[in-house]
């Protein structure tokens, strides 16, 4: 599976997170929820923290679907 790419965030002053992929709003994060995500993106690869942050992260059926009849081409 190749890795997160096309995320973006930017913080704000009044400690608000707004995540984008691919210039499109992704998620908003306020408080505590924000502190915590900004302490592991800097940490961490920020492209695979963004990535589980909004939701977009290994669905579990990368492996089903790409063994669907449908799909074997």
């Amino acid at each position: 599976m190749p890795k997160p790419h096309g995320f973006a965030y930017t913080a704000t002053a009044s400690g608000t997170v707004h995540i984008t992929h691919h210039n499109h709003a992704a998620t908003t994060l306020n408080g505590s929820r924000a502190a915590r995500f900004l302490q592991e993106a800097t940490a961490g690869d920020p492209q695979l923290v963004m990535a589980r942050w909004t939701g977009n992260y290994k669905h579990g059926n990368e492996r089903t679907a790409r063994n669907h009849p449908r799909n074997r081409r």
